[in-house]
C-alpha cells in the first residue's frame, strides 16, 4: 500500500487597495492564520500588495529586495511555510515585470515567475493594457515542494491551455492561477476556464483572487471578482470564497486523486508530438450548393 501525498494549502483572497502598509497588513494576517491551520503552503493574489491605475501601478512598483517583501519572506520564514505572492510589479535591472516570487520556508526567494501573457484588452469600454506597464516573461517555471510539483500561471495566463498543459507535461499536478480578475469577464468566465484547466490536465488548480470593494466609499480603479477558487482533478470546486472582502480557505488535496484521473483518462500520455500543430493546417473548401446533374 502507497503511503497518500497531500499538500495543504491556503487559499487567500481580500480586498486589494492603492495603500501597500494596509495591503501587506491583510496579506501577513491571512498568511499567519492559513498557518495557525496548517498550511504548508499559501498562496496570495495577483496585485495583492498594490492595485491601482496603470500609472499608479507602473509607479508603484517594488524591487525584490523592498520591505513589504522582506516582511512575507520574514513571515514564511517564521511560520515554516512556503508563500507565493501571486504576483506584484516588480522593478528589476531589466525593467518592470509582473512577478509571482516563491518565498520557501528560510524566508530565501526561492523561484519567481515572470507572468508570460499581458492583459491587453478593452472590456465593458475599459482599457487595460498591462503592456504600459510590464513586460512579459519568457520562462515556464515548476516548483517541487516536498515532491509535490506545482506550476505557476497569473490570471490572464488562464486562458492559454498550452500554459497549462505544458506545465502539467512537466509533472505538475497543482497549477496555481492567482489572480485580479475583472468582474464582468469573471462572472462570465472565471469558473469555467478553472475548472477547464483541471479537467484537461487531471490538476488541482488553486487560484486565489482579489475582489472588489465591499462598499461604495472606495472607488476601484477596476473592479475585480473574487470567488478565489480551489479546484480537484475531476473538476468539481473544492472551495469558493464567493465576494468575501477578506477570507482565507486551507484545503487539503489529495495528490492520489491526480494520479487516480490521469489513470483513468491518460490525456498527458496521449498527447501528439508538438510539431504536428506548428504546421499550417490542411483547410478545404467545402460547398453548400448542390450542382445540377444533366
Amino acid at each position: 500500500m502507497t503511503e497518500s501525498r497531500t499538500l495543504k494549502v491556503g487559499l487567500t483572497q481580500w480586498h486589494v487597495t492603492t495603500d501597500i502598509e494596509a495591503n501587506l497588513e491583510v496579506a501577513l494576517r491571512l498568511v499567519e492564520q492559513a498557518a495557525a491551520h496548517g498550511a504548508t503552503l499559501v498562496v496570495l493574489p495577483e496585485n495583492g500588495l498594490m492595485l491601482g491605475t496603470n500609472v499608479q501601478m507602473r509607479e508603484a512598483a517594488l524591487s525584490e529586495d523592498a520591505a513589504p517583501v522582506a516582511a512575507l519572506r520574514e513571515a514564511a520564514r517564521r511560520l515554516g511555510v512556503v508563500v507565493v505572492l501571486g504576483g506584484m510589479k516588480n522593478r528589476t535591472t531589466h525593467g518592470i515585470f509582473n512577478s509571482a516570487l516563491v518565498l520557501d520556508a528560510d524566508g530565501r526567494i526561492a523561484a519567481r515567475y515572470d507572468k508570460l501573457h499581458l492583459f491587453d484588452a478593452n472590456i465593458d469600454g475599459q482599457s487595460f493594457e498591462a503592456s504600459s506597464v510590464e513586460q512579459p516573461g519568457n520562462r515556464v517555471v515548476v516548483i517541487d515542494i516536498d515532491g509535490v510539483r506545482v506550476g505557476l500561471t497569473i490570471c490572464y495566463d488562464l486562458r492559454f491551455p498550452e500554459l497549462s498543459r505544458a506545465l502539467a507535461a512537466a509533472g505538475a499536478e497543482v497549477l496555481l492561477v492567482p489572480a485580479a480578475f475583472v468582474q464582468s469577464t469573471g462572472e462570465a468566465h472565471w469558473h469555467t476556464l478553472l475548472r477547464a484547466r483541471a479537467i484537461e490536465n487531471h490538476a488541482f488548480v488553486v487560484a486565489s483572487a482579489t475582489v472588489h470593494s465591499p462598499t461604495t466609499e472606495y472607488a476601484d480603479a477596476f473592479a475585480t471578482y473574487g470567488h478565489a477558487l480551489a479546484v480537484g482533478p475531476w473538476g468539481e470546486i473544492l472551495a469558493d470564497l464567493g465576494e468575501e472582502p477578506e477570507a482565507v480557505h486551507v484545503v487539503e488535496l489529495d495528490l492520489g486523486a491526480v494520479e487516480r484521473a490521469r489513470a483513468k483518462l491518460p490525456v498527458l500520455a496521449g498527447r501528439r508530438e508538438a510539431s504536428i500543430y506548428a504546421g499550417e493546417p490542411s483547410v478545404v473548401s467545402v460547398s453548400t450548393e448542390t450542382k445540377e446533374t444533366v
